[in-house]
C-alpha cells in the first residue's frame, strides 16, 4: 500500500513538474522588435544619439536616462548600429559644444564620429510618478544630407548608379526623419501599446505584470524610446518608398 502511494505521488509530481515546463515554455513569446527600411548588404546603417536637451520644465529630468534608452533601443533594430552615448559626448567635447542647435552642427558632428546620422532632440515632458509622463521630440539628421536606400530588389535594380549626376538632397537642411510625441502612461492607447513591448519583456507569472513598466520610470522610458525610434524608422519607410521623382520634386 505504500508502495502504491509512493508511487502515485512521484507520478503526480512528475506530471506537475513536465506541466509547468510546457506552461513556462509556452508563455515565452519573442519581444517586438524593429527593422530598418535600408539595404544591409555592405552593413548596417551606423547612428549616433545626442542627449536630449531637457524642455520638460522641470530640473530632475533624467537626459542621460534617456539618451541611454533611445541609443539601445536603436541598437535593436535590425540594420542598424547604434554608438555608445559616451562616444557622442567625446565628440561633442572635442568639437567644443555641449549640445547640438543647428542642422550644420549635427552634421559636422556625425562627420567627425563617422556615422551616417544622428538623433537631435528634447524631452519636453517628464512625470516619473505612477502614471509616468514622457514628452519627446526627435530628428534624424543624416551625415551628408542623404540616407541609404530601401531594401527593395526592385528599387535597386532601377537606383542611380555611381556615373548619375549626384542630385543634391532635398533634407540638406531639414532632419530626413522627425517626430513628436507624448506618452501618458493613463491614456489607454499608450497602456495597450505597452502591453504589447511587455510580451517577452517580463516575466509572465511577476505580481505586477506589464504594469511594472508603469511604476517605474527607467523601464517607462524604454518603452518609450521603443515606440520613438519605431516612429521615426516608420517615417524612413514612407520617405524611401517614395519614387525618386517625388522626393526631387520635393526640394
Amino acid at each position: 500500500m505504500l508502495g502504491t502511494c509512493r508511487a502515485g505521488f512521484a507520478l503526480a509530481l512528475l506530471v506537475a513538474l513536465l506541466s509547468g515546463c510546457a506552461t513556462d515554455k509556452a508563455a515565452r513569446v519573442p519581444p517586438q522588435i524593429h527593422v530598418a527600411p535600408y539595404d544591409t548588404s555592405q552593413g548596417e546603417a551606423l547612428w549616433a544619439v545626442v542627449p536630449p536637451a531637457n524642455e520638460s520644465g522641470v530640473s530632475f529630468a533624467d537626459t542621460h536616462l534617456v539618451a541611454d534608452a533611445l541609443a539601445a533601443k536603436l541598437d535593436e533594430v535590425r540594420g542598424i548600429a547604434c554608438l555608445p552615448l559616451n562616444r557622442t559626448i567625446a565628440a561633442m567635447r572635442a568639437l567644443g559644444i555641449s549640445m547640438v542647435r543647428t542642422p550644420a552642427e549635427a552634421r559636422a558632428l556625425a562627420s567627425a564620429m563617422g556615422v551616417d546620422a544622428v538623433v537631435v532632440g528634447s524631452i519636453t515632458a517628464y512625470e516619473p510618478y505612477d502614471p509616468p509622463k514622457l514628452g519627446l521630440a526627435l530628428a534624424v539628421f543624416a551625415r551628408d544630407g542623404r540616407a541609404r536606400v530601401i531594401a527593395d530588389p526592385m528599387k535597386l535594380q532601377t537606383a542611380y548608379s555611381d556615373r548619375d549626376t549626384p542630385v543634391r538632397s532635398q533634407f540638406a537642411d531639414r532632419p530626413v526623419a522627425a517626430i513628436s510625441e507624448h506618452f501618458d502612461g493613463a491614456n489607454h492607447e499608450v497602456q495597450l501599446a505597452l502591453q504589447r513591448y511587455s510580451a517577452g519583456r517580463h516575466e509572465p507569472g511577476s505580481a505586477l505584470g506589464w504594469r511594472g513598466m508603469l511604476a517605474s520610470m527607467s523601464l517607462y522610458v524604454e518603452f518609450a524610446a521603443h515606440e520613438a525610434v519605431g516612429r521615426l524608422i516608420e517615417q524612413e519607410r514612407l520617405r524611401l518608398a517614395q519614387p525618386p521623382a517625388a522626393q526631387q520634386a520635393a526640394r
